[in-house]
């Protein structure tokens, strides 16, 4: 489980594409406390470490590898990663953790199309397209998670549904780089799925 809030902007390094597409993303986390078989989460997406190490005491950027199921891909933006690219990264919530942002399993439903950006003050209000059937799981207030990034929704209008990125998020994460026609990983709220389906068997 992930809470949506972004603590490390890693980058692909590496990519390898057989059948399955393997990534190597470098990090600032200590790549020797990083687990073979943790959890990570990568632009919102529940990726296992299945490698880690270091480049070298000339460049000692820590990494970690993943491998990146066909499945996933189509259900995802990251069969759209390139080397070099700038990743959100978040380690899987513990025990005690603070829960900043909200519940998040990873888990990504779909892709939502970026449709809208303005300036609306110091923020930078983004109006996504939701896939229709994801659509009824977006609430007015309700969150969401985009790129792994955990948000407020703040107005839902049909399939589309709009957000606040304020300077800080964009400072963090890579959201800042977004525009109009980029595809986002979507995650819905866990507790909307159970709501709509406990309706189903009303």
């Amino acid at each position: 489980m992930f809470t949506g809030i972004v603590t490390d902007l890693g980058e692909v390094l590496a990519l390898e594409r057989s059948g399955d597409l393997k990534a190597r993303v470098g990090t600032g986390y200590d790549a020797g406390r990083i687990d073979i078989g943790a959890s990570i989460a990568c632009d919102g997406v529940c990726l296992t470490v299945v490698a880690r190490g270091v480049d070298g005491a000339a460049s000692p950027q820590g990494w970690f590898e993943v491998q990146i199921s066909a499945e996933t891909l189509s259900k995802t933006n990251l069969g759209h990663w390139a080397v070099g690219q700038r990743v959100n990264l978040e380690r899987a919530l513990r025990v005690g953790d603070e829960l900043g942002g909200h519940i998040v399993s990873g888990h990504v439903d779909g892709v939502a199309e970026v449709v809208g950006m303005r300036p609306e003050g110091e923020s930078l209000r983004v109006t996504l397209r939701a896939p229709q059937a994801l659509a009824k799981f977006i609430a007015e207030k309700g969150s969401v998670a985009l790129n792994g990034v955990s948000l407020t929704v703040n107005e839902v209008k049909g399939a589309e549904f709009g957000v606040n990125l304020i300077p800080h998020t964009r400072a963090v994460t890579t959201l800042a780089a977004i525009a109009v026609g980029d595809a986002v990983n979507l995650e819905v709220d866990t507790m909307a799925r159970y709501v709509a389906r406990l309706q189903e068997w009303g």
